[in-house]
């Protein structure tokens, strides 16, 4: 299940506190009504009634507060719901239905949009699924791309004559999936990952990832932490709204499949240490070196 964790918001003026207030009420409510009625997946309009705003206040307060749309924390809920029944084996079928959703297409489209594969294939933890890999000259030592015809599935790092080792590690997260060395078909992807002038909003770079929810919650959290920022597994721990959970978050950083594209050498111990980090620390400071030459480049 989801948790959603609302924005602090600063201490307004005694003029503003009620307004504040009173979004807050809406937001809750629209919440609440959502959490209760997603498996008929409501129109806006409907949770907009529930919160007593209008459709377009909604849509603002709710990103203002909770900083994503009213519908995507919809979708959230019904894609960890459907993840729960995938688990213990339901068909995607009835996986879709319980979810209240029309069909399997609809499903399907969610997943593809959010998981970036079909529920199939997040399902059987790769299994159908072709990846194509290769080794690539980078700033850190030679990298090992691994992608899906739908995008980056996985980045590694190597020191001279340890490249199969590397392989083999990642190859091992996708155990069902078959693995086919494609050196030309991955070059673009490398040169997008590590050439900072082919860096675009507008042209994010799709990446799959496959995990526990905990896991991904971690790593979509760890998207968000600015080049040349840094922060402490306690921080990350309290963002997802599990603040004793700060070993759990090491793990699960540890287990980053997308490593440098999810900046997980911006997680350091609660002292500001570089801690572990799975592709060694020399090649942590480096990254971290390297990104700051960037900034100071800009």
């Amino acid at each position: 299940m989801m948790t959603l964790a609302i924005n602090d918001q600063r201490l307004a003026k005694p003029g503003s506190q009620n307004a504040a207030l009173r979004d807050y009420d809406s937001v809750r409510r629209a919440i609440a009504f959502i959490s209760e009625n997603w498996r008929t997946q409501p129109a806006i309009e409907a949770m907009a009634d529930a919160a007593g705003v209008t459709p377009d206040e909604l849509h603002h307060l709710f990103r203002r507060w909770a900083s994503i749309t009213p519908k995507a924390f919809m979708q959230a809920l019904t894609l960890d719901h459907a993840k729960a029944l995938l688990r213990d084996s339901a068909s995607i079928l009835d996986a879709a239905l319980d979810s209240g959703l029309s069909g399997p297409g609809r499903l399907h489209d969610l997943f593809v949009t959010h998981e970036a594969m079909s529920p199939g294939e997040w399902k059987n933890g790769g299994a159908g699924l072709t990846l194509r890999y290769g080794f690539h000259p980078s700033p850190f030592g030679t990298a090992i791309v691994i992608a899906t015809d739908r995008g980056l599935s996985g980045l590694a790092f190597a020191d001279p004559g340890e490249e199969k080792v590397a392989l083999a590690d990642m190859t091992r997260r996708w155990r069902n999936a078959t693995y086919v060395e494609d050196h030309e078909g991955t070059a673009p992807l490398a040169q997008r990952i590590f050439d900072t002038k082919l860096w675009r909003p507008d042209q994010p770079l799709r990446v799959v990832m496959i995990g526990t929810d905990f896991e991904v919650r971690v790593w979509e959290t760890l998207l968000k932490i600015p080049m040349g920022r840094a922060v402490s597994y306690s921080d990350i721990a309290c963002n997802i709204n599990s603040p004793k959970a700060s070993r759990a978050v090491g793990a699960a950083v540890g287990k980053n499949p997308v490593s440098f594209v999810v900046p997980c050498h911006r997680a350091l111990g609660k002292s500001g240490t570089l801690t572990g980090y799975h592709w060694g620390i020399t090649r942590k400071q480096a990254m971290l070196g390297w990104e700051a030459g960037q900034l100071g480049m800009q």
